[in-house]
């Protein structure tokens, strides 16, 4: 059962989607690639490969706009601006889409985030700044530092908008919480894929006791959309079992 709201985003400026598939089970937010909208998924056939999941009622799945991304490829505004968005983003996810995900599985129930691409960051980066509400991320062929695709330049914005940057520095409650979440980093070793993205996250975590795994595939996967439909299904089924 696929259903849609689109609401105004005040802390975005402008309107975003908000599409779920499923009837029960596990929530999971799913984050598009980096100028994909809340129904890349379903046209990518992402959301038929867990068909069986949801099916079986072990999954809800969700997705939003990648409007932080959206601007971010298509270098709409000045690297300031587009930073200030990223970190608008994540707060957009964490006070309007968690609160509406709740409200749909009517109850506080931990959400995986997974994505990949940009959309490994985005999961990876919401459950480092918001355990309280994500209980895993699913990181596909990610890509963690992102500072080349704003010139190279630096703010604020994207210090806290980036697990592999504001990590090192974390203390406190936030990292204790994070200390009992999971994040799974899994990369193929083929064309246009760089696994060492995948370990330089991994050891940020590590260093800081946050419990994580890297899955090296082999040269056979490529950064394709053929890889994250073998993977996804497969790790929300470890993680939902």
């Amino acid at each position: 059962m696929k259903a849609k709201e689109r609401w105004h985003s005040e802390r975005l400026g402008e309107d975003i989607t908000l599409v779920r598939w499923g009837t029960m089970g596990t929530p999971v937010l799913l984050l598009p690639t980096a100028g994909g909208d809340a129904e890349e998924s379903e046209r990518r056939h992402l959301v038929d490969a867990c068909g069986d999941l949801l099916r079986a009622g072990r999954i809800k799945l969700y997705s939003v706009d990648s409007v932080a991304g959206h601007v971010m490829a298509n270098r709409i505004g000045d690297p300031a601006w587009r930073m200030w968005m990223l970190d608008a983003f994540h707060h957009a996810v964490r006070h309007e889409v968690v609160p509406a995900i709740h409200s749909d599985v009517k109850g506080e129930l931990p959400i995986i985030a997974a994505g990949a691409s940009i959309g490994a960051f985005n999961a990876v980066a919401l459950v480092c700044r918001f355990p309280d509400v994500f209980g895993a991320a699913v990181g596909m062929s990610g890509t963690y530092s992102l500072q080349r695709f704003y010139e190279d330049q630096w703010s604020d914005h994207l210090y806290y908008a980036s697990p592999i940057h504001f990590l090192p520095g974390l203390e406190g409650p936030q990292l204790d919480r994070l200390r009992e979440r999971f994040v799974l980093l899994a990369s193929g070793q083929g064309d246009w894929e760089d696994i060492g993205e995948s370990w330089r996250m991994a050891e940020v975590l590590g260093n800081k006791g946050v419990p994580n795994r890297v899955d090296p595939w082999g040269t056979e996967w490529p950064h394709e959309w053929q890889t994250w439909l073998a993977m996804l299904p497969r790790y929300l089924d470890e993680l939902t079992s």
